[in-house]
């Protein structure tokens, strides 16, 4: 196989890198590890059994496009595989993908299990993650091989395979989405559009860690606006449908959406605090 490069960007995340890294270690090891760093001051990597090296990309926000590319910039391997750092990945994930990547000209995602607040201790088992994850409902996975989709949206960042010289010829992620929301479904579209599509591997699964977080997610109200603005003004169509929707439901936007998504105020700390999902929920 060729050689592989697993790339995580992390920001204030140490103890969910850390399993990340212990569970790329219990696996069949990669090339490399490259974790792109968005904060500032971050703790000493631990001691794995493969290469792991830090690209510092430090920043107020989350830079998520720019930060992918950075740690591609620093990646030697042919094929990349994308790690989100809440993710765990079983032992079988990224040589899994990477397969599927070597084989097939595409965006390759494997499946995620969201996994409840406190599922993840010292000594933890593949078979006790397996066993309280959650598939997400929205994406069916095959059970094996690999399945093809017409719908680019399908595509997500969480974990997912691609080849380096494929990533170079469609020249990445577009930096100019800022912070958070849309970039990974504008490569996706841009990929489709150049021929290359998203696959759905059957293989084994990332672990999602639980965290903090909203829905919709309302800490991130003014990317997600900018963000979806730039995607319809190129491909015709607005993305994060749900989430719009939701902020429309919130008064937050104007219900008609044409012609530029009217933002009507900004979330008040109080909503943003209505809006944290609980800790059992696992999406």
């Amino acid at each position: 196989m060729s050689s592989i490069s697993v790339v995580t960007l992390n920001k204030g995340r140490e103890a969910h890198l850390a399993r990340l890294l212990e569970g790329l270690a219990r696996g069949n090891a990669p090339a490399e590890c490259v974790v792109v760093e968005m904060g500032r001051d971050p703790a000493p990597l631990p001691e794995t059994p493969f290469p792991l090296r830090r690209v510092a990309l430090p920043s107020e926000g989350l830079p998520l496009a720019a930060a992918r590319n950075a740690g591609r910039q620093a990646a030697r391997g042919d094929i990349l595989v994308y790690l989100d750092v809440d993710c765990i990945p079983a032992a079988g994930l990224v040589t899994g993908l990477a397969a599927v990547a070597q084989a097939q000209d595409a965006l390759v995602c494997g499946p995620i299990r969201y996994l409840p607040a406190g599922a993840v201790r010292d000594g933890w088992t593949e078979a006790d993650l397996m066993r309280l994850g959650m598939l997400h409902p929205a994406r069916p996975f095959p059970e094996t091989g690999f399945a093809p989709t017409d719908n680019p949206g399908l595509f997500w960042s969480l974990a997912f395979a691609v080849r380096a010289a494929t990533w170079d010829r469609l020249d990445g992620f577009d930096e100019g989405f800022d912070g958070y929301g849309a970039e990974d479904t504008d490569l996706a579209f841009r990929a489709a559009e150049a021929g290359v599509p998203v696959l759905l591997a059957g293989v084994p699964p990332a672990f999602h860690q639980h965290h903090l977080s909203c829905d919709p997610p309302l800490q991130h109200f003014a990317d997600i606006v900018r963000n979806a603005r730039r995607f319809r003004a190129r491909h015709g169509l607005w993305p994060m449908d749900g989430w719009l929707n939701a902020f429309a439901g919130l008064g937050l936007i104007a219900a008609e959406r044409e012609p530029d998504l009217t933002v009507l105020r900004p979330p008040s700390p109080d909503e943003v605090a209505a809006a944290r999902v609980p800790a059992d929920r696992p999406f």
